[in-house]
């Protein structure tokens, strides 16, 4: 049921949603250049990889020693609006469609993280990475990884179809709320290293 709900709520937003989708790529090619979109490999359900597709939200630009500058040197006014309103994301629901991930589950995170997790944190792939989660309507990057990771693993122990629409409704709040974007002190999340008690 979770994945038929998957594909055809992603299907029809894709279809319903393809001018705003048309637009925005157009703008983004006009401010950020090409590629209009960011991909990169993440851990899917059991940390098989798959190729993340989100709208670009940062211009390419380093420093005089030739090394990329960081996250917030380079996040746009553009990225932070569509970061803020989730705009960005909207190009997941591809990755729905395919089956890489689900409307609702963990946020799918860098590959580099899975060997750091802790076995109980480890946990959170044991199902579809979500476009939003738990977490997300629970504090999004304002929670620590620690605590991040815990609401992970509530949802792994307790999803249902009726859990899944109590999140997305909250996630329609929050988006509209535009809280809990960023922890305090970075553009989005300092990287995981590793949690204090492993």
């Amino acid at each position: 049921m979770k994945r038929l709900i998957d594909i055809l709520v992603s299907a029809l937003t894709l279809i319903l949603l393809s001018p705003l989708l048309l637009v925005v790529g157009i703008a983004n090619l006009f401010v950020h250049g090409s590629p209009v979109f960011f991909r990169q490999v993440r851990p899917g359900k059991d940390a098989k990889p798959f190729e993340l597709v989100k709208f670009r939200t940062m211009r390419n630009a380093a420093g005089p020693d030739g090394k990329p500058l960081s996250d917030a040197q380079r996040l746009t006014r553009f990225g932070k609006f569509l970061r803020s309103t989730s705009i960005d994301e909207l190009p997941g629901l591809w990755n729905v469609l395919k089956g890489d991930m689900s409307l609702v589950g963990p946020r799918p995170l860098l590959m580099d993280y899975v060997p750091l997790y802790s076995e109980e944190q480890a946990r959170r792939m044991e199902v579809r990475p979500g476009l939003t989660g738990w977490a997300q309507v629970n504090g999004r990057n304002a929670l620590s990884w620690e605590e991040k990771f815990a609401h992970d693993v509530w949802y792994v122990d307790h999803q249902s179809i009726l859990l899944d629409f109590k999140i997305m409704v909250m996630t329609a709040f929050k988006v509209l709320g535009r809280s809990g974007i960023s922890a305090e002190g970075d553009a989005t999340m300092p990287r995981f290293t590793g949690s204090k008690n492993d």
